[in-house]
């Protein structure tokens, strides 16, 4: 069919059981093609320099007007017929528009990186916060034009509104990792910031850590709060009783709920809280009396294997009696992996009467045990599962009489 294409001839191109085409009578290859499903798109047919028919699609109707479609169709027969390649034309014009979204630092988090870390990152959307958090001043900025001086600003106006040095230097390391993928994607040729060196930190922080008393205090804790847990069912049943309800099943077991074994698996192994919220029966093994902790779990990203002392092994059998779902610890209410048991945690903790400690400090613990008890950093580095033994130094000072036994030895040897 051939008529001059228009805005009557498009809207006179009802859809066929077929598609057919309607040929412009003076743009020559110029072309409407309509599907059956309604669709309507706008063409032209040439040919390249070596004789080879191609066709370029223009756009589709109503997005793009047919006086629109006529003005491109003209330039484009005009460039082709001068052999430019239409079809490379476009795809260096597609592939231009596509990098300029990742041009700036905002435009490469939101198109690249920010669906990267979401897929391959256990906390990617904080991670993707924090960036926009801390860096919103340099999001408009196209990444090869970050410079060095540009964190150096940054930095100190951090550290003048009181920022510590441990955490910009973790920020800091944020952005350059997003700026190495930027540099894997081939958007920049260098990660800008490469050079740039983390500000310098005196590690004299104190790793809070249970005294004897203490852990005595939190152990105590847990019994009674189990004890308190038990009455106050046993409590509740006695009212539902008297008034006809439904009784609610009784406590008995070893373990109220999940607090005790997780507190004391934490004391016990150093597992971090998130290995433990995600850990699964079949990565527990009870004829070599191991914990697995898979490398998607672990934070340095690697496998590990936990050996189990006698007081982890006897609280996971226990508890292995009360929980069949794949989880060791399913949340009660979901049956997926906790996300956090911050209220629990809380309350036992003021039981205890603890302050300043964290349940990561439940971690800080095991490893300063070990090293109180004479094991050397580097089995401690394996057992935590550091990636570098510097992580695991923090508590070489728990261990004075190594080096006093030491120096000693220079007596000895006069």
């Amino acid at each position: 069919m051939k008529a001059k294409i228009q805005n009557q001839t498009v809207k006179a191109s009802t859809p066929q059981d077929k598609p057919f085409e309607v040929r412009d009578t003076e743009i020559k290859g110029f072309l409407l093609r309509v599907q059956p499903s309604g669709s309507k798109t706008f063409y032209l047919e040439y040919r390249q320099i070596s004789g080879k028919k191609q066709r370029y699609r223009i756009g589709n109707y109503p997005s793009m007007t047919p006086t629109a479609a006529r003005a491109a169709a003209s330039e484009l027969y005009a460039d082709a017929a001068k052999g430019v390649d239409l079809q490379l034309e476009k795809k260096v014009a597609r592939d231009r528009e596509a990098k300029a979204k990742y041009e700036t630092l905002g435009g490469f988090i939101e198109h690249w990186y920010s669906p990267w870390a979401k897929a391959h990152q256990k906390r990617g959307q904080e991670t993707l916060t924090l960036l926009q958090s801390s860096f919103q001043e340099l999001y408009s900025k196209r990444l090869d034009q970050i410079t060095s001086w540009d964190i150096q600003r940054w930095r100190t106006e951090r550290r003048k509104s009181g920022l510590k040095a441990t955490t910009i230097n973790r920020r800091v390391s944020t952005l350059k990792a997003v700026l190495n993928r930027a540099v894997d994607a081939e958007v920049i040729s260098n990660n800008p910031l490469g050079n740039v060196k983390p500000l310098r930190v005196d590690d004299n922080s104190r790793v809070r850590f249970l005294s004897e008393e203490e852990e005595i205090d939190l152990r105590v804790a847990l019994d009674e709060r189990q004890s308190s847990l038990r009455a106050g069912r046993d409590s509740g049943n006695r009212w539902r009783a008297t008034r006809g309800h439904e009784r609610l099943s009784a406590l008995d077991g070893t373990f109220v709920d999940h607090l005790k074994p997780m507190v004391l698996l934490a004391l016990n192994t150093g597992m971090r809280r998130g290995e433990i919220f995600s850990l699964r029966w079949p990565e527990v093994d009870f004829k070599r009396n191991t914990v697995t902790i898979i490398g998607v779990y672990s934070k340095s990203g690697k496998t590990r294997h936990i050996n189990l002392n006698s007081d982890a092994l006897r609280l996971l059998k226990d508890w292995s009696m009360q929980s069949s779902a794949a989880l060791v610890f399913p949340n009660h209410k979901t049956g997926e992996a906790f996300d956090n048991i911050k209220h629990s945690w809380t309350r036992l903790r003021a039981m205890a009467g603890l302050k300043d400690f964290r349940f990561h400090d439940l971690r800080h613990t095991f490893a300063s045990k070990l090293v109180m008890a004479g094991v050397d950093l580097y089995t401690v580095k394996e057992l935590m599962g550091h990636s570098t033994v510097q992580m695991t130094e923090r508590y070489s000072h728990l261990a004075p009489e190594h080096k006093a036994k030491a120096v000693e030895l220079l007596v000895r040897g006069q």
